[in-house]
């Protein structure tokens, strides 16, 4: 049978057994793995970003230390002073290599080499949730709940962190403190978990004026951090010392017949005021 296109044939008289010789490319799509919930910078009291030397130090104001004193007529005024203390930053560097041989590269239907570097990228950030919870549990008050958060756990926590004069701005939670949280009606009538603010920013919602915000227990120390909550002054709590950022160098190993890249951050999380942050911990 002639025909002067091939399209024409497949597509009319013999379309049933024309849509045989039509090629199929099956291409599977690339579905990256899902971000967690994290704890963002910006709930830092700073974020230093570069600095000389290895290491740099914070100066604190020791709070209550100056008195004033009743002075008598004539009476020699009393001498006082206040106190600093200092906290440290020494960054320590982290990292991961990628190698991939060359024949994964050519027989891959995606890029497999910026895959592993999008999926290194979210395990930075994960791997900075968990410096600030291991910072943050050195709180000074501790608050220990029963099988599920109330709200007199929360209200203790709140009060010790006012005994101290300090303002909790935040609360960020494990995944059964937020599971205990949408059981309470309190606040779930007040302030339903699944709004508009969660899908955008990570927030949950307020409770008692602080911003609630829930990290995942894949990117805590252990699970059991799920069970914990964190109530803390922003402008006290806790500092991040950035020494160099997330650094990727990509090299080439020629006698492996292999391309690679050297991902690395030097990085350090520090408390400032232990006597600003509680903790909440649940069974």
């Amino acid at each position: 049978m002639a025909f002067s296109k091939i399209k024409e044939y497949i597509t009319t008289g013999d379309a049933t057994p024309g849509t045989l010789l039509i090629p199929k490319l099956i291409m599977p799509p690339l579905i990256d793995a899902v971000d967690k919930a994290l704890l963002p910078r910006d709930m830092a009291s700073f974020v230093k970003n570069g600095f000389e030397g290895s290491s740099f130090s914070v100066n604190l104001v020791t709070p209550n230390i100056i008195k004033i004193r009743n002075v008598a007529e004539g009476a020699e005024i009393p001498l006082d002073s206040t106190s600093f203390t200092s906290v440290t930053f020494t960054p320590k560097k982290y990292g991961v290599a990628i190698r991939i041989t060359k024949e994964m590269m050519e027989d891959s239907q995606f890029d497999i080499l910026e895959a592993n570097l999008r999926e290194v990228g979210r395990r930075f950030a994960e791997k900075e949730t968990e410096l600030i919870l291991t910072a943050l549990d050195g709180a000074s008050t501790t608050v220990t709940g029963g099988a599920a958060l109330t709200i007199a756990n929360i209200t203790a926590g709140i009060l010790g962190i006012h005994n101290y004069d300090y303002e909790p701005t935040d609360m960020v939670i494990g995944n059964e403190i937020l599971s205990d949280l949408q059981n309470i009606d309190t606040f779930v009538e007040a302030d339903k978990a699944g709004n508009q603010a969660l899908m955008t920013s990570g927030y949950i919602g307020t409770i008692f004026g602080m911003k609630v915000a829930h990290f995942s227990t894949n990117a805590a120390p252990s699970t059991t951090y799920a069970k914990y909550a964190y109530l803390f002054d922003r402008r006290q709590a806790y500092g991040i010392a950035i020494k160099r950022d997330v650094t990727v160098e990509n090299f080439m190993l020629p006698s492996c017949d292999m391309e690679a890249a050297a991902i690395t951050q030097r990085l350090d999380v520090q408390l400032l005021r232990a006597i600003s942050v509680a903790k909440i911990t649940t069974a």
